[in-house]
């Protein structure tokens, strides 16, 4: 099929109402038809094959700094548009700058960091769910939310009273910061939710300085590699980085797997029976959908990837979520299925940014997942009903009604 007839721009983001309630099917057409694919609404080629997708993800060369990008495309345009000559977050840093800050913070993030943490993760979710004591509720204002942000604050050793807050604001910087098509009170919004993290932080790291304690603050003013050490404005975009990113991406991954669940009882059986397959069954959940459903880089040269020649500076869109359902890699890719052997997956993205909190999303996902399951025998769709939120490289539910008759 020529490419001018198939979905361009907005129709392959969430703002779009079909892309938005189901990407898959519109994926699967995508990947069969064109696997890589020149979208000229949004400048950028789209790529859906596993392979394609795991590649361009793991080719160290490639560029990530939208600064780098032509003008005029994706990258530049919408993930550029506030880069002047200030370094973005580490999130979107070629090296060196990308290698020395990891190596700075990555010590917290290590799976035997994380396990230390996952007594208090189940002090928290079992903290939330304590708090439920209605028959029907949303999940995700009511547990899916709340969880991943009590976490990182008790991680980041913040008080409680200021936990609302927190929430608040990232919700805000969230809707807007990855919407390239804001209007101008969501980015009014997202520019005062900011603002306000901003000094927040900033004070906390001066708090730290006088009175080092057992939190990731405190780690990040304790951090030395190679005689460097954070600067503040680098423990602040850290901060962002975990508050904004880590839980959003958290609340959709428990949002979502808790709906895979209830759409599918016989593996919700299965689980119940056997809670030991909580470990396969969040990676499978990460598979089936995903909460990041995209991801890419910056074409740092001229060069064909899936038979199709792309030039210096080019946009490259990888879709994590079509790549996760690809049927040349997984047998009944449309299948949920928390005993599948092989669940490995492109969520967390992959080459020198592979997420860093992704150890820490499964642990918050396992204890939460199996928390509400436990303290909730009976849990079941609500007639309510559930909205699927339109934040642009996100999938997850605005809100999600559940009922525990």
């Amino acid at each position: 099929m020529p490419q001018s007839s198939l979905p361009q721009g907005i129709e392959l983001t969430p703002l779009d109402e079909a892309f938005r309630n189901d990407p898959y099917s519109i994926l699967d057409d995508l990947r069969e038809q064109a696997p890589v694919h020149e979208d000229t609404g949004l400048k950028r080629f789209i790529y859906t094959r596993h392979d394609d997708v795991r590649d361009i993800l793991r080719d160290r060369e490639f560029w990530s700094d939208p600064r780098k990008a032509n003008p005029g495309t994706f990258t530049r345009m919408f993930l550029g548009a506030q880069q002047s000559d200030e370094e973005p977050s580490m999130l979107l840093m070629d090296e060196p700058g990308h290698r020395r800050l990891r190596s700075l913070v990555s010590a917290s993030f290590t799976p035997a960091a994380v396990e230390r943490w996952r007594p208090r993760i189940k002090e928290v979710v079992a903290r939330v769910l304590d708090g439920i004591s209605v028959q029907e509720f949303d999940l995700i204002a009511a547990f899916a939310g709340p969880v991943p942000t009590v976490v990182i604050a008790e991680m980041l050793g913040i008080d409680p009273s200021r936990h609302a807050d927190f929430k608040a604001w990232s919700d805000q910087s969230v809707q807007a910061g990855f919407n390239p098509f804001a209007s101008a009170d969501e980015i009014a919004s997202r520019d005062a939710a900011r603002a306000a993290l901003d000094a927040f932080f900033r004070g906390e790291i001066g708090v730290r300085r006088e009175n080092l304690g057992d939190d990731l603050i405190s780690d990040m003013i304790r951090a030395e590699a190679d005689g460097e050490q954070l600067t503040e404005q680098e423990m602040v975009q850290q901060c962002f980085l975990l508050l904004v990113a880590g839980n959003v991406t958290t609340t959709d991954l428990i949002g979502n797997g808790v709906k895979a669940l209830l759409d599918h009882p016989e593996q919700l059986a299965k689980l119940r029976a056997d809670p030991s397959l909580i470990g396969n069954a969040v990676e499978e959940m990460l598979r089936f959908d995903s909460p990041v459903v995209n991801s890419g880089r910056i074409a740092n040269r001229k060069i064909d990837i899936g038979g199709c020649p792309v030039g210096r500076g080019e946009s490259l869109s990888t879709s994590l979520a079509a790549a996760n359902r690809d049927p040349s890699v997984y047998p009944s890719p449309n299948t949920f299925d928390i005993e599948r052997e092989d669940t490995h997956h492109q969520s967390f993205g992959g080459g020198r940014h592979l997420c860093l909190g992704a150890h820490l999303a499964r642990a918050e996902a396992q204890e939460a997942i199996l928390g509400l399951l436990a303290h909730f025998p009976k849990l079941a769709h609500s007639p309510r009903g559930y909205v699927y939120h339109a934040i642009p490289s996100f999938r997850g539910m605005r809100s999600f009604w559940v009922t525990t008759r």
